[in-house]
């Protein structure tokens, strides 16, 4: 057991060969009862040791629906409670702002600790609780919970043998959303200097958009999207009125537009205060200048989505999906409608957002590094979303692996010690090992059986979107 003193009282994590690990280690109050939908709230001081043995409670979700105690707590890995200086990397980590937790067994940090750094990983509000637009209530509160937990990693950090002032983000799908916003937000400055952006919805709202949305899923409640009245309803009952909008999405698409091909109905708030612009705009006039920014995306980032999304694919839907994204049907002539509506579902939701980030990092002055992994080892699956994260932190099932494909296992086991090296690389010294990339060259590391870089692979598409703007969804056809 090893116990260290943080500025609310000691915990005490044990040694997991080769790290030591602490977890649920509470950064904020428990948001419930009238700080349910609140800003998060310093935790605040115990008095002797608190075991830090055990994961915190997830945020209310399907899969756990109610409140069981604090949700709100962290995680950290450390190679070395002795050390000093040692690069901080944080993981946010998706699930399409419903779900998921930090508890979840892919999201295991130990082999990326064990590379050399210390690693945190967060539960934070996800659902109606963390971004559902309220009214009475600040939006985007699971971000904010994220905000609050960088504070924790300022202040006490170090004790873990990390340094303070050298901390990376790093976050996938739902998370990369999340970090996107960060290098946006006035509140973050300080906080973190670089972030890793993998698998980057496209999906920002404007308070209009939210706020019908809110008011759909409180229908399907039976009260109205304000605090006082969605405080007396058990987040159970919230989760299954926000599963009955899901499944209205794909007839919601007159009023609500291009975010109902999405599998949520919720993503962050543009609304002036805590989140004044969506990423690219805010990048772009210069809000992340003075942070390095590693951004990309898998190849076939829609195909699974696609297989449960997609049904059985006409070409009258099809080329109703491409108007619906603003884009001409005949975009991808040599497509046949499945493919057309996978490609087309991939660039608008997480490939083209990645490539259009890293432009207007460039655009802002700051430094961006493109990265595509296109390994495989399943030809259904192709590359796909979250493959990225399981190669990096080697949470892969190997032996399954090889059952689909004999000589890939070890192709993984290489693949991911590249990633983690070069991950590893941009959080000590803000480069990853290759050219940062610029409009013209457009240089992008290619992780495959073999890695290479070269200039941006999916040229195609670039070509089809370089004149779209991503930006705010608002009410669609007002």
């Amino acid at each position: 057991m090893t116990e260290i003193p943080t500025t609310k009282g000691v915990v005490r994590g044990r040694w997991e060969d080769p790290v030591t690990v602490f977890r649920g280690i509470p950064y904020a109050q428990a948001p419930v009862g009238e700080r349910r939908f609140a800003a998060p709230v310093p935790q605040q001081a115990w008095d002797g040791v608190r075991g830090a043995l055990e994961f915190g409670p997830p945020a209310p979700q399907a899969m756990a629906p109610e409140h069981t105690g604090n949700c709100l707590t962290l995680n950290v890995w450390t190679p070395e409670p002795d050390a000093t200086g040692l690069p901080v990397m944080v993981w946010i980590h998706g699930g399409a702002y419903l779900r998921d937790t930090s508890a979840n067994p892919h999201y295991d940090c130990a082999r990326l600790t064990a590379a050399g750094a210390v690693v945190v990983s967060m539960n934070y509000r996800t659902g109606v609780e963390g971004f559902m637009h309220i009214a009475g209530a600040p939006d985007n509160r699971g971000i904010l919970d994220q905000v609050a937990a960088l504070r924790w990693i300022r202040d006490n950090i170090a004790a873990f043998g990390g340094d303070p002032g050298n901390v990376t983000v790093f976050g996938q799908s739902a998370g990369a959303g999340c970090t996107a916003a960060m290098l946006a937000m006035p509140s973050t400055a300080g906080l973190f200097h670089r972030a890793i952006v993998q698998s980057l919805p496209g999906t920002y709202f404007s308070p209009d958009l939210a706020a019908a949305i809110a008011q759909e899923i409180a229908s399907e409640a039976g009260v109205k999207a304000t605090v006082p009245e969605l405080a007396g309803i058990p987040a159970a009952a919230l989760i299954n009125a926000t599963s009955a909008v899901i499944q209205k999405l794909p007839g919601l698409a007159g009023p609500w537009g291009p975010m109902t091909v999405t599998p949520t109905p919720f993503s962050p708030v543009v609304n002036g205060d805590v989140l004044p612009h969506a990423p690219w705009r805010a990048l772009a006039t210069g809000s992340a200048r003075n942070i390095d920014v590693m951004v990309g995306h898998t190849r076939d980032e829609f195909r699974l989505l696609a297989a449960r999304l997609g049904g059985d694919m006409t070409k009258q839907r099809a080329d109703a999906t491409l108007r619906l994204l603003a884009q001409d049907p005949d975009a991808y002539p040599a497509a046949t409608p499945a493919e057309l509506y996978e490609l087309a579902c991939a660039d608008w939701l997480l490939r083209m957002p990645g490539l259009h980030l890293a432009g207007a990092q460039h655009a802002g002055k700051g430094r961006a590094w493109l990265y595509e992994l296109c390994w495989s080892y399943r030809n259904d699956e192709g590359s796909s979303h979250t493959l990225d994260v399981l190669l990096l932190l080697d949470t892969l099932d190997i032996e399954q692996v090889r059952s689909h494909r004999p000589a890939a296992g070890d192709e993984a086991l290489h693949l991911g010690e590249r990633m983690r090296t070069d991950w590893l690389n941009f959080a000590k010294i803000g480069s990853p090992g290759w050219t940062p990339y610029d409009p013209n060259s457009r240089s992008t590391r290619v992780y495959d059986a073999e890695t290479s870089t070269k200039p941006y692979p999916e040229d195609r598409s670039r070509r089809i979107w370089q004149g779209h703007r991503f930006g705010v969804l608002d009410i669609h056809n007002r």
